[in-house]
């Protein structure tokens, strides 16, 4: 595809945009903070076709996801704040100005030592909030602040030096949260699984792994496999509700191996 088509598309998206806000009675009584949560579940949505590896959805919600920047685009210059040539001409520049190994002098080493150097960029902009922690949005899902807060921490110097050490943590936390479940005491117990759980997004930060992501695909995996050991029950006449909790983790054992055995993508 040609710049040219790029542009074309890019237009013609734009001008189904303002025709949808003019003329649908939903799209006209939107506003940021409506559409927001639309984006959000696109973006969550885009982020599951990329991990899942499939390109024909990935193609489709990308599309979503850019139809969200053009609305909310929209919706910035019908109030006189901005326009989409200016968000688009905004991110450029704050890209250029954040990779100086690229558009300027400066040498790195490695993509951590990039990560750093953007952490160091962001603080002296202007309007940002000052501090180590400026500007991280509270509002992100548990596991994606607690990794920001980290990451925010590790550029500031305050970080593990290895891998071993935040695995050796998630072991410490662990007996911590069995001390308290023996104490039976609800606050102590809630604040050693919050470390706990502090201690594993750590893990998956030394490892590259978004702990959001991974513990959705975790939830999937556990909630195929239970559906699959209810069939499982089924078929032998049985209702998973009613069954002795050994003969439901009977089912799931088999469940489990039995999706442990299913064929990889090339081989269906």
């Amino acid at each position: 595809m040609s710049r040219t088509d790029i542009a074309d598309a890019l237009v013609g998206l734009d001008d189904l945009t303002r025709r949808l806000r003019s003329e649908c009675p939903w799209d006209r009584e939107q506003d940021e903070r409506t559409i927001v949560p639309h984006t959000l579940e696109e973006a969550y949505e885009l982020a599951d076709a990329a991990y899942s590896r499939d390109d024909a959805k990935l193609l489709d919600e990308l599309g979503d996801v850019l139809f969200q920047v053009h609305f909310l685009a929209l919706l910035m210059e019908e109030r006189g704040v901005g326009d989409l040539a200016q968000v688009a001409e905004h991110c450029r520049q704050k890209l250029i100005r954040r990779h100086p190994h690229v558009f300027g002098e400066v040498e790195v080493e490695s993509a951590g030592e990039v990560l750093r150097n953007w952490d160091r960029i962001k603080q002296g902009e202007t309007g940002r909030e000052p501090g180590i922690f400026g500007e991280v949005p509270e509002i992100l899902p548990g596991p994606l602040y607690a990794r920001k807060v980290q990451r925010r921490a590790a550029s500031a110097g305050f970080d593990f030096p290895d891998l071993q050490a935040p695995i050796a943590s998630v072991r410490e936390e662990l007996g911590e949260v069995e001390a308290a479940a023996q104490r039976a005491d609800p606050d102590e117990c809630f604040a050693e699984v919050g470390d706990l759980l502090f201690a594993a997004v750590s893990v998956a930060r030394k490892l590259h792994v978004d702990p959001e992501l991974a513990l959705r695909a975790c939830a999937d995996r556990f909630r195929d496999r239970i559906e699959a050991a209810e069939s499982l029950a089924a078929e032998s006449g049985e209702i998973w509700e009613q069954l002795s909790e050994a003969k439901q983790h009977d089912y799931y054992d088999h469940a489990r191996a039995a999706g442990s055995r299913a064929p990889a993508d090339g081989d269906k």
